[in-house]
């Protein structure tokens, strides 16, 4: 199976942590891994800069968009539990969670016009 992009990561992260417990993201990787059935090869596959597995950035991602969004907090770094918010959104059983079902949460929201307008001013001094 080809690595899954990170919004296709969101629901079967926010599930993973349904159980309220703290969980890192070291434990998050392997189970949803295994749960995507990723060979060892799709695993070890490296981002274009050779710092980090495609697969772990891509649930970092779907992680800081879930956390933007109020779905997840960080008691502490590297470790996140599902929040209020995050459980309502299980119990109403989303077939998937991705940013457009994000932007319903204003923090989301304002945390994408930020980012833009960081891109923005980076453009701006590209020549």
């Amino acid at each position: 199976m080809a690595i899954p992009d990170y919004q296709t990561i969101m629901l079967p992260l926010l599930k993973f942590s349904a159980d309220q417990k703290e969980h890192s993201v070291h434990e998050a990787v392997k189970t949803l891994a295994d749960q995507f059935k990723l060979s060892e090869d799709d695993k070890k596959e490296m981002l274009p800069s050779g710092q980090q597995e495609v697969f772990v950035n891509r649930v970092g991602w779907a992680r800081t968009y879930m956390k933007k969004a109020g779905l997840l907090e960080s008691p502490k770094r590297g470790i996140f539990v599902i929040t209020e918010r995050g459980k309502r959104v299980l119990a109403s059983n989303p077939s998937k969670i991705d940013n457009r079902l994000l932007t319903n949460y204003d923090e989301f929201k304002e945390f994408k016009k930020k980012k833009k307008k960081q891109e923005e001013e980076i453009e701006a001094f590209e020549f």
